[in-house]
């Protein structure tokens, strides 16, 4: 066997030889749609009744031969606009379509096939011979020529048709253009513009680039709507010239110059712009200049380098075709413009699956010695076998075929061209104009007498090595003459199978793309594919991420979910009990106002980091919203020379200031009665030579953002003034908490009918103790769509969109009646349908690739129950979300019996974020974790409170007597106090320092009975006990070495009775016993007098520590926490400087690691470096 191949651009040619087999040959011939000779035209009417000197006769159409390559032609005689269609079976017989294909062509060519729903191509047919089945068509079609291809028919009769179609004429005005011509209209002279402009046509075109219509303004700036690759792009440019950069605001349609019509509308409205092609639209905002700088002596609308045809172009309704017929002024014909649609005739040819192809003749007897084969295609596939021949003397086979290569996609849907030649031995390929490669085998080629294109007859002995061809072609030249394709289609010239000539049926999936959250569309020609790698699934807010154990940092915050609003960076600051959305604008500083000459009033703008639909849903959704607007005067009034412009859009005019109510025309100081003037309701309007300054929070959401500041008076010698407007600050989540909870089985919540045609996305949470339920269920006539909890294990998603139910269920290995909330997330979209409960792998069920899309519901929406007041749901569902839109449910609860509004208990569930010992306390919405009994501090008592010592440093905690401390228990954290009978301790701390030796903590009693913890010179750690006066200490030593090494380091210790236990860090605990007596001291302090320490321990504790120490936990004290935190209401003695740091930080040393750490650590290991204890400096 020999083989030659090579790559050229995204083509290889392989030619192989092989030992030439006996071969059987067999051919397939069709007969074109030829009607019986009984037909009759006036019977393929729809009617109920014939008369009786015609029920003998055929009564419809009826072709000879009753299989797939058969069509009825119906020619309307006009352009018509096709509303509906309706077909009947064959009179007095058995013959009936069941199911069918509609085409459309305003030529007789081009054929484009009618979708349902862009994706179901069937229309359903008829059950017998008498009854009319009528469709109305979703979109009307507007076509000359109707062509029904049968699919399926009456499995015991023929195909059989009687057909009507439905519609009225279609006029229109239509201009077709070349490339050089154009029209150019403009305003009247002294005609104002609208705040509204509408721009609507249609194009058809062969051309996938040219400029279908440009604006110009004033200083070269211009707005065009120009085709790119068969895509519209709105594209705004500056400098006058089409060379300059453009900025692209928009871009929508594709495969545009497919030479079938096409809706286009541009629309504005103020500075919005709606672009719509065909049935999609895309908003954007134009730029304010561009808008002020349109000149009604510039041309308006203009077309440049367009080829094709336009039909009713209009702008505000005025027809500027019928204009231009008319010749009127406003309208400037430009090179060679003609009145009606002139369409070149191109056949094209789609092979759309595995088994089909084309054979047509190959060289003629007088150039056999060589080949010359051109054409042109399209496809999605990145590989396809295009074109294969047999090679006569060689006993052989070539292939030509598609491959991707890098730098080159010829897989991208627009045409293009290959020429293949072989002359004297040599083989040519060239791509796109571009010739790719030379070849030349070691043996004479002789071309056989087929060409195949697109496949090959798998009757043939040489099999296809390489993937089929799905795609179109068309322009195919064999020897430099035109295959005529139509005789082709009449079989009176080569052979196929399974084509679809005369039309191409390439679709773009991806245009508008289905995929979400930033996902890359992909596509081959029968699916598409949604590239999440770069995607993410964001929170809705701050409060959220908090809930998922999130701590300070940036987030990107999504505010609808799967809505169409995009995700936006912000600062979440959870440092407080309320989690705080921080939304910065362009300055946020204290501001100083110079005055500028000629210039009385300063107009300040402020530009937030978030988009407007963000910024409007955030403080929306939020429960309180506030921005700081601070003023600071001197001899500069407020009122009524300054103001501010705040709430959605640009803002509305505000004359209060911060700390005062909407309306009140007053500053903080007038609401609080203490200006500086009693007279006036603001400080600045004083107008005092000294600084004063009206300032406060501006909390009513309904002016917040603030938008813009103006401010005057600043121009009279010795005026001045600075201002700060702070960042937006908004906290709560009022669709976080919201929630229902049902406590009957036959009660539930209705809504209005949920309208997810094709995308539904659902998110809730729910918890119960119930084993099953339906959480939510919608009906349709047919359709529907539901949630339930199937099981105490299980999760159903099920709907029927038309193509029969379809479930999508996840297991869970633990129960789901526990009473802890759990998370549901449903999606059904045109490509599958995807079902995760909580953490779990989500479940996936595709959709069928040619089925119906639209989910059409009409009933009410249920909630926790359905119609049939059957297997409702008894528990809680919260923050239950629909396409973004999350459902007010308490609202709805509050008048609704057997539903609360609101649901307790979220501990159960979100207890565990507490750390440390935090106590996990129960709020309306939500929870928070008190920290009082925990060495802890932060949102989620994961904050370690740490210390710098110097030498001289020291920190006393004295126990108080038990009467004192319940006298005092309104005092702050009760926490720090404790019962102090000594029968064991709990210690631990965390410590970091170069000090060796060092004491670390000291306790003593009355008794001088102690416990001391300290670094020993050999940098090991040594506890020494002393719990029997008459026995002298004892030392525990850990086996632990270098703790002076500057590193973070943990220590534990519990004593229960005689029995310690000492841990080091990560290291193995170790087991000691103590000599003890029974210790019950009521007074255990920190002492201040050396001279009651032993010698040993006296000297050390004089050299004082030097170093960190960190979660200092003693029992339930914490006297580190009390000394930093609350040190004036708690019994500690603090000498020296003591500094509050990061230094306990296991991560770094750096002070802001805790707020950018985005994940807490609750593993086992963080668990064993827990730290809590008592810390002693200097003893003196």
């Amino acid at each position: 066997e020999q083989e030659i191949f090579w790559l050229v651009e995204e083509m290889v040619l392989l030619i192989s030889t092989y030992i030439q087999s006996e071969r059987s040959s067999c051919a397939i011939y069709f007969s074109a749609s030829t009607l019986t000779q009984r037909w009759k035209s006036n019977k393929s009417h729809i009617s109920n009744v014939f008369p009786p000197s015609l029920s003998t006769g055929a009564g419809g159409w009826s072709p000879l031969t009753s299989d797939q390559y058969q069509w009825l032609e119906v020619d309307l005689g006009e352009r018509t606009k096709l509303t509906a269609v309706a077909t009947q079976g064959r009179y007095g017989s058995s013959d009936w379509l069941t199911s069918y294909l509609l085409m459309f062509s305003d030529t007789g060519h081009n054929w484009q096939q009618y979708r349902q729903e862009d994706s179901i191509g069937a229309f359903p047919g008829n059950s017998n011979a008498d009854s009319v089945v009528q469709y109305k068509l979703q979109q009307p079609v507007i076509a000359r020529f109707l062509r029904l291809f049968p699919l399926d028919w009456n499995p015991i009769g023929r195909i059989g048709l009687r057909l009507e179609a439905y519609g009225c004429p279609h006029t229109s005005d239509v201009v077709s253009l070349d490339g050089s011509s154009s029209l150019v209209y403009r305003l009247s002279p002294g005609l104002r513009r609208t705040s509204k402009e509408v721009v609507s046509l249609n194009l058809k075109t062969l051309r996938n680039s040219g400029t279908l219509l440009h604006a110009e303004g004033w200083g070269g700036l211009s707005l065009s709507l120009e085709l790119e690759r068969g895509k519209l792009l709105l594209l705004l440019r500056q400098g006058g010239t089409s060379s300059s950069e453009p900025r692209r605001l928009a871009s929508l349609g594709s495969l545009l110059d497919d030479q079938h019509w096409h809706r286009v509308v541009l629309e504005r409205q103020s500075a919005h712009l709606n672009l719509t092609v065909d049935k999609h639209t895309e908003t954007v905002q134009i730029p304010a200049e561009f808008i002020q700088s349109l000149d009604s002596e510039n041309p308006v609308i203009s077309t440049r380098d367009f080829h094709g045809c336009l039909e009713n172009l209009l702008y505000n309704d005025l027809n500027l075709i019928e204009q231009a017929k008319r010749n009127d002024h406003q309208v400037t014909v430009m090179g060679n413009v003609t009145f009606s649609c002139a369409e070149p005739v191109t056949i094209a040819v789609t092979f759309p699956g595995p088994q089909s192809f084309l054979q047509v003749p190959g060289p003629t007897v007088s150039t056999l010695g060589g080949l010359s084969v051109g054409f042109q295609f399209r496809t999605w596939n990145k590989v396809g076998l295009l074109l294969t021949f047999d090679l006569l003397q060689q006993g052989g086979v070539a292939w030509l075929n598609s491959f991707p290569s890098p730098g080159s996609a010829l897989n991208d849907g627009q045409w293009h061209s290959v020429d293949l030649n072989s002359r004297y031995g040599r083989f040519t390929i060239t791509v796109d104009k571009k010739e790719g490669g030379v070849s030349s085998p070691s043996f004479p080629v002789t071309v056989g007498r087929q060409l195949f294109f697109g496949g090959k007859n798998n009757s043939e002995n040489c099999s296809n090595p390489f993937d089929i061809f799905q795609g179109c072609m068309r322009l195919l030249t064999v020897d430099n003459q035109p295959v005529d394709l139509i005789m082709v289609q009449q079989r009176l010239l080569g052979n196929y199978s399974h084509l679809q000539i005369d039309m191409c049926g390439i679709t773009d999936r991806c245009s508008p793309s289905h995929c979400e959250h930033g996902g890359r569309c992909s596509q081959s020609w029968t699916v598409f594919h949604c590239n999440c790698s770069d995607s993410a699934v964001y929170e809705q807010s701050c409060e959220a991420y908090k809930h998922n154990g999130n701590t300070s940092g940036h987030y990107y915050i999504d505010v609808d979910g799967s809505g169409p609003i995009k995700p936006q960076l912000v600062y979440c600051n959870m440092t407080e009990e309320n989690t705080w959305m921080v939304i910065q604008h362009n300055n946020s500083e204290l501001t100083r106002v110079r005055p500028s000459p000629g210039v009385n009033q300063h107009l300040l703008y402020f530009d937030y980091s978030s988009e407007e639909e963000h910024l409007l849903a955030v403080i929306s959704q939020s429960e309180h919203c506030e921005q700081e607007l601070s003023y600071h005067c001197r001899k500069s009034q407020g009122s009524p020379f300054s103001w501010w412009l705040g709430g959605p859009g640009p803002g509305h005019l505000q004359t209060y200031w911060g700390g005062a109510q909407p309306d009140s025309q007053q500053c903080a100081c007038g609401l609080q009665g203490d200006c500086v003037d009693p007279q006036h309701y603001c400080n600045c309007d004083a107008d005092r030579t000294e600084w004063t300054e009206d300032s406060g929070l501006l909390t009513h959401m309904g002016s917040l953002p603030v938008r813009s500041l103006v401010l005057g008076d600043i121009q009279r010698p010795g005026s001045e003034a600075t201002y700060r407007v702070g960042p937006l600050r908004c906290h709560g989540d009022k669709n976080l908490w919201n929630a229902a909870f049902f406590d009957k089985e036959t009660s539930y919540l209705h809504f209005p009918t949920f309208h997810g045609e094709l995308s539904a996305d659902i998110t809730f949470l729910f918890k119960t103790t119930s084993s099953s339920g339906v959480f939510l269920e919608n009906l349709g006539i047919k359709d529907f769509i539901r949630i339930e909890l199937s099981s105490s294990t299980q999760v159903v998603f099920s709907f029927d969109v038309g193509n029969g139910p379809l479930e999508v269920h996840v297991e869970s290995s633990v129960p789901l009646n526990d009473n802890r909330w759990h998370r549901v997330r449903a999606e059904r979209n045109v490509k599958e349908a995807l079902l995760q409960l909580d953490e779990l792998p989500a479940a996936t069920q595709e959709a069928p690739a040619d089925g119906h899309f639209h989910l059409q519901l009409n009933s009410q929406l249920f909630i926790g129950g359905t119609a049939s007041r059957q297997k409702g749901f008894r528990g809680c569902i919260r923050s239950l979300q629909l396409n973004g839109v999350t459902l007010d449910l308490e609202e709805r609860a509050k008048i609704t019996p057997g539903v609360r509004p609101g649901c307790p208990g979220h501990c159960s569930s979100y207890g565990s974020l507490c750390l440390n010992q935090g106590h996990c306390v129960e709020r309306a919405s939500g929870f928070h974790c008190d920290c009082g009994l925990s060495a802890y501090a932060g949102v989620f008592c994961h904050t370690e409170v740490s210390a710098s010592f110097k030498s001289d440093t020291s920190v006393s905690y004295t126990f108080k007597e038990p009467y004192e401390f319940i006298r005092n228990s309104s005092a702050l954290p009760s926490s720090i106090y404790s019962d102090t009978t000594l029968r064991g301790e709990n210690v631990s701390l965390s410590f970091r320092t170069n000090q060796s030796p060092a004491l670390l903590l000291y306790v003593s009693s009355h008794y001088r009975e102690y416990l001391a913890l300290l670094i020993n010179e050999y940098d090991k750690l040594e506890v020494r006990y002393k719990l029997d006066n008459n026995r002298e200490a004892e030392v525990l030593t850990s086996s632990t070495r270098s703790l002076a090494n500057g590193q973070l380091h943990t220590v534990a210790i519990q004593r229960v009775t005689n029995s310690v236990s000492v841990q080091v860090t990560h290291t193995h605990c170790s087991i000691y016993t103590v000599s003890v007596d029974t210790v019950d001291s009521t007074h255990l302090s920190v002492y201040q007098n050396s001279d009651d320490l032993d010698p040993d321990l006296a000297k050390l504790a004089s050299l004082g520590f030097i170093g960190c120490l960190s979660a200092v936990h003693f029992n339930s004290i914490n006297p580190l926490k009390a000394a930093l935190l609350h040190p004036d209401t708690s019994p500690i003695i603090i000498a020296g400087p003591l500094v509050q740091s990061s230094c306990g930080s296991s991560a770094s040393a750096n002070p802001y690691t805790a707020e950018n750490t985005h994940h807490l650590s609750g593993t086992s290991e963080d668990l064993n470096t827990f730290s809590i204890s008592l810390i002693l400096g200097k003893v003196k």
